[in-house]
């Protein structure tokens, strides 16, 4: 029951990145380039804390780390940027299926064995992201952001393949978000000044703290204490509640509506992932 309810945890924290994120550019109460900073300095000190508290010490060098700090960066960037126009739900089932489908290409590019199963979850969902994002669908969604989206899912996908290169998870991520902070920071000078974070409001910058610190930088580390526990299935099974998770959150914070559209294509990606993870039976 232990491991169930840390598992939950650490799948509410994840969900609750798009509602923060959507939440506070939503009301105007910060850019997006400003809380993707605020929110990778945030989460690079927790991390930090985590790790003098937990590992008594840093480790800033590892294998892959450009990669990573890369990846990290066109991951929160791009997720920040896309929900100036996404609804919460919506964006995270973009980021999830993307993901999903960089990590497959992954494979073949280091020329895994891909079973048959594994390409049709794959093709499904393919087909439900192509059904939401496809023109004249019905699907209230604008290009741009969509490909934002997409970019945030192929930069966490190329982070999550980075990753499987081994090591301490912790450590790996606190390096690639210290690393990833002053170039956050030199972003939001160059596009917005100093005039981006003076006009943003007092509650604008906690919820960027609150995503980094809190739902990113510990969300994180409980996600990484709980996976050795964790069966790779039932792993990649937890995460398919994450955009659920993040649409009933814009729905009941704010006032999100529920389209046919976007459960048609959740059923097609999220059906896809659980067609890849499943085992064959003996």
């Amino acid at each position: 029951m232990r491991l169930f309810l840390l598992t939950a945890l650490t799948m509410l924290a994840f969900a609750a990145n798009s509602v923060l994120n959507r939440m506070a550019l939503a009301e105007d109460a910060i850019d997006a380039v400003s809380f993707g900073a605020v929110r990778l300095l945030a989460g690079a000190v927790m991390l930090a804390i985590l790790c003098f508290a937990l590992r008594d010490g840093l480790a800033l060098r590892g294998p892959g780390r450009a990669l990573g700090v890369v990846s990290l960066l066109l991951y929160i960037f791009g997720f920040s940027l896309a929900y100036d126009s996404l609804d919460a739900g919506l964006g995270a089932l973009v980021l999830f299926g993307v993901v999903q489908i960089t990590m497959f290409a992954g494979a073949l590019v280091l020329r895994e064995l891909v079973p048959p199963r594994r390409w049709l979850g794959a093709g499904l969902a393919f087909a439900g992201l192509a059904w939401l994002l496809w023109p004249g669908s019905g699907a209230e969604i604008s290009p741009m952001h969509g490909g934002l989206m997409a970019l945030a899912g192929f930069g966490w996908g190329l982070y999550s393949l980075n990753g499987r290169r081994g090591g301490d998870a912790l450590q790996a991520t606190a390096a690639n978000f210290i690393w990833a902070t002053p170039v956050g920071v030199v972003l939001m000078l160059v596009t917005q000044g100093t005039q981006g974070i003076a006009d943003a409001s007092n509650s604008g910058i906690w919820l960027a703290v609150l995503s980094g610190a809190v739902t990113s930088g510990m969300g994180y580390a409980l996600w990484y204490s709980v996976l050795p526990k964790l069966p790779a299935a039932v792993a990649a099974v937890a995460q398919l509640t994450v955009p659920v998770i993040a649409m009933a959150g814009g729905m009941v914070l704010l006032s999100e509506a529920l389209t046919w559209q976007f459960v048609v294509a959740a059923v097609l990606v999220l059906g896809g992932v659980v067609v890849s993870v499943q085992r064959p039976r003996r």
